[in-house]
């Protein structure tokens, strides 16, 4: 990996992803403009005073060189954003280019177990979709996740609109996936675990499973209960099923089921019915994990205007949202990757789960925030490195040169300027993305160029060259 842990980058991102590892991050979170047409800046006298950005794009924002680049890279990515401007307009496009090109960028530096979750709303989830599947696989999608990020919106005559989308993807089903789980519902619990003693509340739970067996102790009576009788055999819970404080026997898997009942009844373990109906196992409600969190999330609130996680910075988003997602998709160490990171929510998530991370932002502002926040919140002193250039790939790559066999037979001998075929000893390899400007010598930057057009371009970009061809008349 060729960023250090902790460092947040204050540049446009695309370079600096352009300059990161390939295969280098566990976990991508981005919460970038929502192509809202709205302008956000943070108030004056807050921690985040000073952080703006314009959430309105038309194709004055949209670096040319960026369609030659998509349509060449992924022909199916650019007809999903030539769709999304037939539908939508020019806006939408020039937003969705903005987006393909990091996309294309966070896609190679993910590694195969990584994940990566995009932060939208209505106004271009669906579109960020359709981009998303050219770019991660429509087989590597995973969930639409739902956040009610507010309780009431009205816009009359229509439904409120409470929530943001997520959209979960994974770069192969390879994917790092842990289980999260919350605290059950006060509700469920008082009608579930309807029992106690001194160890707490409890559910009673199945001690017999299955059909009745002949073979064995586990279709055999019991304290003179037998299983048989209703159709069951005897099932003992998994050691994990104790409660904490009560162990098992060593050698508990070792001993026969009835065994095992006997040390299940010695703890104390074994709840008796009346009138001697089968006895049932008391699954303490202190063993429950909780429940098992879904694609729909309600129980995160959004931060507060007087919360003490607030800075005031526009579109901010609560702690424990991104920590919820970095719990799920990646393991103690992993990289997190935040390029859009904002006011550090997800640097400061990363930080308190104990996973290493990355940020980029365009605002200077990010720094400051990152350093307070982290301080305030985590207590990390000193620790954070800001870096304003371009990150170096450490990959061994060999010279470029050595790809002109491969590019000739891609390109099928046509020069990717003026298209006129060529012998390959007068064809020349040049980079699409200039080294200067973040590209770098991998084969995907690279292309096959005549001479003359070699010569054209000189240190410009592709976009450059094709418009100095077509004034020139070679392209129409």
């Amino acid at each position: 990996m060729n960023v250090q842990n902790r460092t947040i980058f204050s540049n446009d991102n695309l370079p600096i992803l352009r300059g990161i590892d390939t295969e280098s991050i566990d976990l991508i979170y981005l919460d970038p403009p929502f192509n809202s047409n709205r302008n956000y800046a943070a108030p004056i006298g807050s921690d985040a005073a000073g952080a703006a950005f314009k959430d309105t794009w038309t194709l004055s924002d949209v670096d040319n060189a960026w369609h030659g680049e998509i349509a060449d890279r992924q022909p199916a990515l650019y007809q999903a954003i030539h769709a999304a401007e037939l539908t939508h307009g020019k806006g939408m496009k020039s937003y969705l280019i903005m987006m393909a090109v990091r996309l294309l960028e966070m896609q190679r530096v993910l590694k195969k177990t990584g994940s990566i979750y995009l932060h939208c709303d209505p106004t271009a989830s669906h579109y960020l979709k359709s981009v998303m599947d050219a770019v991660f696989g429509k087989n590597n999608f995973r969930n639409e996740v739902v956040w009610q990020r507010t309780n009431t919106h009205g816009l009359g005559k229509q439904f409120g609109r409470v929530h943001d989308t997520i959209l979960f993807y994974s770069r192969s089903s390879q994917r790092v996936w842990n289980d999260v789980y919350t605290e059950h519902d006060p509700e469920y619990v008082q009608r579930t675990y309807r029992h106690s003693d001194e160890r707490g509340l409890f559910q009673v739970d199945n001690l017999t499973g299955g059909s009745v067996t002949e073979k064995g102790e586990s279709g055999q009576p019991w304290r003179g209960i037998d299983p048989s009788l209703v159709g069951r055999n005897w099932s003992t819970p998994q050691r994990s099923a104790w409660p904490e404080g009560v162990e098992p026997p060593d050698n508990y898997e070792e001993l026969s089921v009835h065994e095992r009942l006997d040390a299940l009844d010695a703890a104390g373990l074994i709840y008796w019915p009346p009138r001697g109906r089968v006895p049932r196992f008391k699954r303490y409600l202190s063993i429950s994990k909780g429940r098992k969190v879904h694609d729909v999330i309600t129980d995160i609130n959004p931060v507060a205007s007087k919360s003490k996680e607030r800075v005031g910075y526009p579109t901010q988003k609560p702690v424990a949202l991104l920590e919820r997602i970095i719990k799920a998709s990646s393991e103690k160490d992993n990289v997190v990757l935040d390029p859009f990171c904002g006011c550090a929510t997800t640097c400061v998530a990363a930080e308190r789960l104990q996973r290493q991370w990355i940020g980029i932002d365009i605002s200077p502002k990010a720094v400051d925030l990152v350093r307070v926040r982290l301080e305030n919140e985590v207590g990390l002193l000193g620790k954070v490195i800001h870096r304003t250039d371009i990150p170096k790939r450490s990959e061994k790559l060999p010279n470029y040169r050595t790809h002109k066999h491969t590019l000739f037979g891609k390109q099928e001998g046509l020069c990717n300027g003026c298209r006129t075929q060529f012998p390959f000893r007068n064809m020349t390899v040049d980079h699409i993305v200039p080294r200067s400007q973040g590209g770098t010598d991998h084969e995907d930057n690279l292309q096959l160029l005549c001479g003359a057009c070699n010569s054209t371009k000189g240190r410009g970009t592709q976009a450059e060259l094709i418009s100095r061809l077509k004034v020139q008349g070679v392209l129409r």
